[in-house]
């Protein structure tokens, strides 16, 4: 075997053993999230809440560290997508996240929604209901996208489409609507009360649910192997049905999600 040939073999074995210690390393679990109270923040710097708790929970039945980063949302993603970090939470499920993603089982259910000003009298029942608004909505995210398919739906059935503003962050649409410079907010219907609470405004109030979803625990697909995300899962599986997770949402004024709903879209 001539020299060319066996240092190209030495270094295609160095690049196995390599692509080896990573997912070895995917033992020692770095987890982003966002500031999105009340379910991902931070207390005097360090990462909080039910997420956090439960993550904590389920990497010590499963043997793994985990570590816990928040950052911008944009930033999370990114990360996830550059293969910068393990994996992310509380999140919505999407087709395009599923490329990037295992998800855990379901976390927690919550609800997006529409916020108006006090002084509206908008009881939400169907998307029709919007015409005339304009809507802040935090995006681009899940969060937006559900807004658009709520706008879509009113251009189907031959009604004026709402208005989507969108916003880098969800404080910002909020102030605008306590000075009616929007008619709405689009949101999580826990987030938006618990946005509400942090900045002391009283002259919204929740007009009602467009849809129900679950948040989820996702670990990259670039960075974790198999077995280590079968483990989490296994574990998250184990503590679930133990009334683990359950104590601990509960703690937080939450409910986990009954394991016969887990696969209800």
């Amino acid at each position: 075997m001539n020299r060319s040939i066996m240092q190209r073999l030495v270094g295609i074995a160095l690049a196995s053993v390599l692509a080896s210690a990573t997912l070895v390393r995917s033992a020692e679990l770095k987890f982003n999230t966002q500031d999105l109270p009340p379910f991902n923040y931070a207390v005097d710097g360090v990462v909080a809440g039910p997420g956090v708790d439960v993550i904590k929970a389920v990497c010590k039945d499963a043997g793994l560290e985990c570590s816990f980063q928040l950052y911008p949302w944009l930033r999370a993603y990114k990360e996830i997508e550059d293969g910068l970090a393990h994996g992310l939470f509380l999140i919505g499920h999407s087709e395009e996240r599923e490329k990037l993603l295992y998800f855990s089982p379901p976390v927690v259910a919550t609800s997006y929604g529409f916020f108006v000003h006090a002084d509206d009298a908008l009881s939400y029942q169907k998307p029709a209901d919007m015409t005339g608004y304009t809507v802040g909505v935090f995006g681009p995210s899940n969060t937006s996208k559900s807004l658009e398919r709520v706008r879509d739906q009113m251009i189907k059935e031959g009604v004026k489409p709402l208005m989507v503003e969108m916003r880098p962050d969800d404080e910002s649409g909020f102030r605008k609507l306590g000075a009616k410079r929007v008619q709405a907010v689009y949101s999580n219907a826990e987030v938006g009360h618990a946005m509400l609470s942090k900045l002391g405004i009283k002259n919204i109030r929740f007009a009602g649910s467009t849809e129900r979803l679950k948040y989820y625990i996702g670990l990259s697909r670039k960075q974790v192997d198999q077995a280590t995300y079968d483990k989490f899962a296994k574990s998250f599986r184990k503590l679930h049905s133990q009334g683990v997770i359950g104590n601990i949402l509960a703690g937080y004024q939450m409910k986990d999600v009954p394991q016969k709903s887990w696969n209800e879209k």
